[in-house]
Order: C-alpha cells, then sequence, then structure tokens
C-alpha cells in the first residue's frame, strides 16, 4: 500500500474509533521485562495552528522520517482540535501558499486535503491531534504526546512554558511577577493532570528570549523542575551574552541555590528544537532537528516517557549521541557513539560545598577525551552533571557557536546542612 492509499485507510478508521492499535509481537520490551529503551523527542514544535509556516501533517512526517519516536505539537495557547480553517492565496496575510497545497495533495493523497470558498476567499483545515494520530502513530514506533506553549506575559516580557501529556487546554494563569507567572501556570496544569488521572511536566521555555526569565527566577520556583538548556531557535541567546548568564550557567546557578541554600530538587535541562520553519533551512530561521531529548524508558508511552522524563533519566543533545549513562552511587560514566573524524571531550561538572557553603557554581572538575569517561565522586559536591562537545558544528545551527553537544542530568551528591 502507498503512502497516500494508508494515510487515507487510517484517516477513514479515525472516524470510527480513536482507539489505541493492538499491540505487535516485535514491539519494544515493556516495563514488566525490565528492559529500558533509549527513546528519541521532541517537546517543542510549531505548526499552522499558530505561528509555524507548516500543517501539522508536514510536521508530523519531518520528525518520523528522521528517527524520532514521538512528539509534542506545542503550538501558543492552542490545542490541535475543533475546526480551524487557514487563508489559501499570495498575499502575506496568506498562510498557505497554493504551491504548498498541491504539495500536500501530493504527500498525503488529494482527499486527504480540505478546502472551502468563503467570500471567494480560499481555505484550507487543519488536521487535528486525532487525525494526525490516526495517520502517524504506530505502537512502539511513534507516539503524540499533547502538549502547549502556554504563552503568557509580566512587566512586557514573554514568559513561555512547555506542558506536556496534557488533555485540555491551559490558559495563560497571568501573575503578579515572573516567578508568579510562572508558577501559576504550572500549578494550573498540574491541576488539571490530576483532574484527568494524566501524568504531565512543565518546562521552562527558552529563558533568555528577551531576557525575560533569570536564573534566580527559575531557582526559586521549587516546584519547576525542567527547563530548556537547549532551543534551537535564533533568537533565544543559549550562551548569553556579557551582561546575562547562558543557558549552562543558569542550569549551576539554579542547582546551587536549591540544592546548597533552598532545600529544592535539582532541575533537569531539555534541548528542544523550536521548530517554526519547515520549507527554508538557514542560521536566521528555526528548523526542526536542531535539538531533541533521548528518554530511557520502558516503552513507547506517555506514561513511561513521562516517569523516566520526573527521574532524570534521559539526556538532552543538539547532536552528539550517547550509547550508555551510568549515574551510580559513587560515579557517573558517559559512554559516546562516536563518528568517524570527531573529537569529543567529556567535561563533568558540578558545585561543591566549602566549609559548609557554596563553592565555585559550575565547576568544571574533570574532562576526559575518551569514548567513555568516568567521574568518581569526591562526596563535597552538591551534584555533578556531563556535558559532551564534539568539534563538530551542527550542519543547519543557529548563528554563533552552534557546536554539537550532549547534556547529561545531574546527580546530587549532597546537599547543605546535611
Amino acid at each position: 500500500m502507498n503512502v497516500q492509499k494508508a494515510i487515507r485507510s487510517a484517516l477513514l478508521a479515525a472516524l470510527f474509533s480513536l482507539a489505541a492499535l493492538p499491540a505487535r509481537a516485535d514491539d519494544p520490551p515493556s516495563k514488566e521485562t525490565g528492559e529500558l529503551s533509549w527513546y528519541k523527542g521532541n517537546t517543542h514544535t510549531h505548526t499552522l495552528w499558530s505561528d509555524g509556516d507548516a500543517a501539522p501533517e508536514v510536521a508530523a512526517d519531518w520528525y518520523k522520517a528522521h528517527g524520532y519516536d514521538f512528539l509534542v505539537l506545542s503550538d501558543h495557547n492552542i490545542l490541535s482540535e475543533g475546526e480551524r480553517w487557514v487563508p489559501v492565496g499570495e498575499e502575506k496575510k496568506d498562510r498557505v501558499r497554493p504551491g504548498e497545497l498541491a504539495r500536500l495533495a501530493e504527500r498525503f493523497g488529494s482527499e486527504w486535503v480540505e478546502t472551502r470558498e468563503v467570500e471567494r476567499r480560499r481555505e484550507m483545515r487543519l488536521k487535528t491531534l486525532a487525525e494526525l494520530r490516526a495517520a502517524f502513530e504506530e505502537p512502539g514506533r511513534f507516539l503524540f504526546l499533547q502538549g502547549e506553549e502556554i504563552s503568557d506575559r509580566f512587566d512586557g516580557r514573554p514568559i513561555h512554558l512547555g506542558a506536556v501529556n496534557i488533555e485540555r487546554l491551559i490558559r495563560p494563569q497571568g501573575g503578579s511577577s515572573v516567578q508568579d507567572v510562572i508558577r501559576r501556570n504550572l500549578e494550573a496544569t498540574m491541576r488539571e493532570a490530576e483532574r484527568s488521572g494524566r501524568p504531565a511536566l512543565v518546562h521552562v521555555n527558552h529563558p533568555n528570549f528577551v531576557w525575560a526569565v533569570t536564573p534566580d527566577d527559575i531557582a526559586q520556583v521549587l516546584e519547576e523542575r525542567f527547563f530548556e538548556v537547549h532551543n534551537g531557535h535564533p533568537k533565544v541567546h543559549n550562551e548569553g551574552d556579557e551582561h546575562h548568564p547562558g543557558m549552562e550557567e543558569t542550569w549551576d546557578h539554579v542547582l546551587a541555590q536549591r540544592l546548597g541554600v533552598l532545600g529544592g530538587e535539582p532541575l533537569y535541562g531539555l534541548a528542544t528544537d523550536d521548530a517554526h520553519n519547515y520549507f527554508a533551512d538557514g542560521p536566521q530561521r528555526s528548523n526542526p532537528g536542531r535539538g531533541w531529548i533521548m528518554v530511557r524508558a520502558a516503552a513507547l508511552s506517555a506514561d513511561d516517557l513521562i516517569r523516566a522524563l520526573r527521574a532524570g533519566d534521559f539526556y538532552a543533545s543538539s547532536g552528539v549521541d550517547l550509547e550508555d549513562v551510568v549515574a551510580g552511587p559513587e560515579s557517573l560514566t558517559v559512554k559516546i557513539a562516536t563518528r568517524p573524524g570527531v573529537s569529543y571531550v567529556t567535561r563533568f561538572v558540578g558545585t561543591r560545598l566549602v566549609d559548609g557553603k557554596i563553592g565555585k557554581e559550575g565547576e568544571i572538575l574533570a574532562e576526559s577525551r575518551d569514548a567513555r569517561a568516568a567521574y568518581r565522586f569526591a562526596g563535597d559536591e552538591l551534584y555533578v552533571r556531563a556535558v559532551v562537545v564534539s568539534d563538530r558544528r551542527r550542519p543547519n545551527g543557529y548563528p554563533g557557536d552552534d557546536i554539537e553537544k550532549a547534556w547529561v542530568q545531574p546527580v546530587v551528591i549532597s546537599r547543605a546542612g546535611k
């Protein structure tokens, strides 16, 4: 069966039932076996449902074709549900060009593309998440988690949060400060998760976008456990500047404050691409594939993925692949899936307690150029995390020093006063 016929058949089936398909005999191991597998995913993706430039099926097709196992469509303050039509034409206000409409029909079949005429203007209907699930999901191979980019503001600054695996829309909650906005939206998402019975999580998106969220803002909201250490959009300032810390500096500050002063839990770092642009590549565009997470879970299911993320059993990447990460009681070990002709350095980073006080934040504790790098804990560290840096620049990176990296989640070693 060709792709067009397969998609049409799946769509027709969705009209009668949205039930999950039966599992295949060759699916990845389940949690009952005790075996774990790595799953690649992106939790920050835009489409024509908000300010992306492509239909949602174009995004789904791209990620599935490029080896992703799961995807979150996270459009601004909207879910991919209900009836929504977008204008087709050559004018600036038109969302879909006629040529793209023709390519959609060629790729997915003429029956897939729905158009109408309204006051002599042509419009195209956007596919819902339910339709996308019927067309693209495969048990054990590709999964959607419903999501939203909660796009709020405080004092003119954009405060954006990624809500993952939600059932209903979370409306921006507002607040009296940046911290209050983060906390109120996080609490609203957790209330929705409790109501629905579905596990969910929230991550702070691109803190340095318009320099909106400071390290102390994140540190003080102890309930927030996730943030984007890397975002592939060209305007998010991952590296900081002479007046603002970069995302790794932010991470180390938050970890030091939470574990050394505030009595909180560690913060975990995600990488996302924040894709908006699918039809033209370039450093000034926000293209798919610039950042992702690899989650080690029992199965490709929402419950198992969220459970592993909450436990910190994942790493973030902008191009470096890891074969294994082992965080034991005495050491942290990273094994790199090396590429020919590429050099790597693994840096173990942490913050020590010195005479009961926080030492230098984000100190490089050790470095290794081996494919298998290990660091043995001294015992005076609050935490230890690892970052693997290659000498390979991303083929389609954002402006600046966009070198392929991987970020390993922090291991808590000690806490102040304990």
